[in-house]
Order: C-alpha cells, then sequence, then structure tokens
C-alpha cells in the first residue's frame, strides 16, 4: 500500500504518453495528472513523511 504513489505516476505516464501520441486533447488532462503524481512524489521524498 505505501508504494501506491509510485504505481499511479507510472500508470500516469503511460498514459500520457498513449494520450499523447493517440489522443491529443486527452493528453493535456493526463499531464496535468501526472504533474500532480511528481508534485506529491517530490514531496515525501522531501519530508519523508506519508502521504
Amino acid at each position: 500500500m505505501k508504494d501506491i504513489i509510485w504505481i499511479i505516476a507510472v500508470v500516469l505516464v503511460i498514459g500520457w504518453l498513449i494520450g499523447f501520441f493517440a489522443f491529443p486533447a486527452l493528453g493535456g488532462i493526463i499531464h496535468a495528472l501526472l504533474v500532480i503524481a511528481v508534485i506529491l512524489i517530490v514531496y515525501k521524498l522531501v519530508t519523508g513523511r506519508k502521504v
């Protein structure tokens, strides 16, 4: 359960790449979600706390 953020980030990266090439309109939405996931990962690494 503690690695759920990493799983979400990987799924979003894959979805973003698929969306970027197949559906350019959805790529922006997935990109925004990817940015949020990356911010959460960086926050977790910097603070050392569980998100």
